[in-house]
């Protein structure tokens, strides 16, 4: 694990911050000037606070409820109370991962200066973060308008010292318990507190910034799994020559053909489409396998972009502008945020078709140009890997359903105050299930193409081909034989591209890939 610190200022924060805090053990720490900033616009918020005139989140209500001004003695109620009722999550909680990447990303734009809280409200979080304690936040409840308003309630929830979370133990206790055990003092808030600690794009930033590391690996792995598919059909690799590439210059596609060529260098299965039974061309799902993960890869190009900007935000309403002004905003509106979750769902589920179609061309015999049906020990008595592609297909087509976008829909709420959401949120939630399939269906692919290639008997596949197959088979996947138990296959299968160690067997021999 990370056990390196991350030091959070007043000018954002890096993708690989986020996912060394939310995935590892990296430490949080505040720099001094982070603290200087927060100190100075809380002191604007004291004075506007001091004042008769009503000013939205400090001394007024929220949402539709803003026309009411708050007296004094009631404000700390008030700030309580928004914690408390916004902390209205329903289903299954969600990640630890996804966890502290919305705290770690809140206690960013906290750290700004822009959102008027104490010093104390993120040392807090800090400490919470360094503790290992992770709020229970539920599945249900953010529209991805005003902010992953209940995810982020249920975290201010614990920072109170209410509610329930999980203990580095992974137990989940009364928050109340947990603070009191590792000496973490609860926080009373004040005004804009509340509000400031609710309000923003955090969780499905998070999540976004998780699956573009992901899809990262997986693009990588579709092109040697694409690769070693092409090798086992024994297609031409003349497709991938670069001038081919450089003439519709989009640079995903470039960076996918370069790495199947790479990955394909040396073998003496390629190039054999004349042979025995001529064809001109190779099928759509090997042909323009660099056009489908090639655009992908824009995809992603184009989601970090948004990412990055996201993570130099300070997402908060109203915000302390570096003049003093105290100003309300719709920055925190999700939809920058939610168009590329949703796009990049799109972009899985369509690599994942075209990978699905791949290991269907391998396993029949009209089209996988001299292979055995199903790629079976002793077909009509084994089945070979016939149920591995249902299984296949299975995923496929629920990440088809995926990949209909969540940040098309809105439901207003907040008695038609806020009446227009993003749905951010299950937009980030789907396409972690997306990434998950992902994998699953590559991981197919890798297991069908490794067998097939063993099956070329009297021809040399590539030298990193035959790097993959020798890490695929110490992992314990089986090579071709007769019927066996197959799931557990499969699920070595999976862990083995998961972990990154596919990518570790080819780059033994090609170097870095793209």
């Amino acid at each position: 694990m990370d056990m390196h610190s991350v030091v959070v200022g007043t000018s954002g924060t890096t993708a690989e911050d986020v996912i060394a805090v939310a995935r590892g053990a990296a430490r949080v720490e505040v720099s001094e000037a982070a603290l200087e900033a927060v100190s100075a616009s809380r002191r604007v918020i004291d004075d506007l606070a001091a004042k008769p005139e009503p000013v939205y989140g400090v001394s007024t209500g929220f949402g539709a409820l803003a026309v009411r001004h708050i007296s004094p003695e009631l404000r700390a109620q008030l700030q309580r109370n928004i914690v408390r009722s916004h902390a209205a999550g329903m289903g299954a909680p969600v990640e630890r991962e996804v966890v502290r990447a919305l705290m770690f990303l809140r206690l960013k734009t906290l750290a700004s200066g822009r959102t008027g809280v104490r010093p104390v409200v993120i040392e807090t979080m800090a400490a919470l973060l360094n503790a290992g304690i992770t709020p229970v936040v539920h599945e249900y409840g953010s529209l991805g308008c005003s902010g992953d308003l209940a995810p982020l309630s249920h975290c201010a929830l614990t920072l109170m010292g209410e509610g329930e979370a999980e203990g580095p133990d992974g137990a989940v206790r009364p928050a109340a318990e947990l603070l009191a055990e590792h000496g973490i003092e609860p926080v009373e808030l004040r005004e804009k507190e509340g509000l400031a600690l609710l309000n923003g794009t955090d969780g499905m930033l998070g999540m976004l910034i998780m699956a573009c590391a992901d899809l990262a690996r997986l693009f990588t792995v579709a092109d040697v799994t694409a690769a070693l598919s092409l090798e086992a059909l024994l297609g031409t690799d003349r497709v991938l020559a670069p001038e081919l590439h450089t003439i519709r210059p989009h640079p995903g596609q470039a960076a996918s053909a370069a790495n199947m060529l790479r990955v394909l260098e040396g073998s003496g299965l390629t190039g054999h489409h004349q042979d025995e039974a001529p064809r001109v061309q190779d099928a759509y799902s090997i042909r323009c396998a660099p056009q489908v993960a090639g655009a992908g890869r824009d995809t992603l190009a184009h989601a970090r972009l948004v990412a990055d900007r996201e993570l130099a935000s300070a997402v908060d309403n109203p915000v302390v502008l570096p003049d003093g002004r105290v100003e309300s905003n719709g920055n925190f509106h999700g939809a920058p945020v939610a168009y590329v979750l949703d796009f990049l769902a799109v972009a899985a589920a369509d690599l994942a078709s075209i990978a699905e179609r791949r290991t269907d061309r391998l396993l029949d015999k009209n089209r996988s140009h001299g292979l055995p049906p199903f790629l079976a020990g002793d077909p009509g008595v084994d089945s070979g890997l016939m149920i591995a592609q249902y299984t296949q297909a299975a995923l496929v087509s629920e990440m088809k359903r995926l990949a209909v976008p969540a940040s098309v829909d809105s439901i207003p709420s907040s008695a038609m105050q806020e009446d227009h959401v993003s749905m951010g949120w299950s937009a980030a939630r789907k396409l972690r299930t997306a990434v998950d399939n992902l994998t699953r269906v590559l991981a197919v692919e890798l297991v069908a193409a490794t067998r097939g290639l063993e099956l070329r008997e009297g021809l040399e596949p590539a030298p990193a081909t035959r790097a993959v197959l020798a890490a695929v088979r110490r992992a314990g996947v089986e090579g071709p034989g007769e019927d066996r138990y197959l799931a557990p296959d499969l699920a070595v299968a999976e862990a083995f591209v998961r972990s990154g160690k596919l990518i570790e067997a080819v780059e033994s021999v090609t170097g870095s890939l793209i």
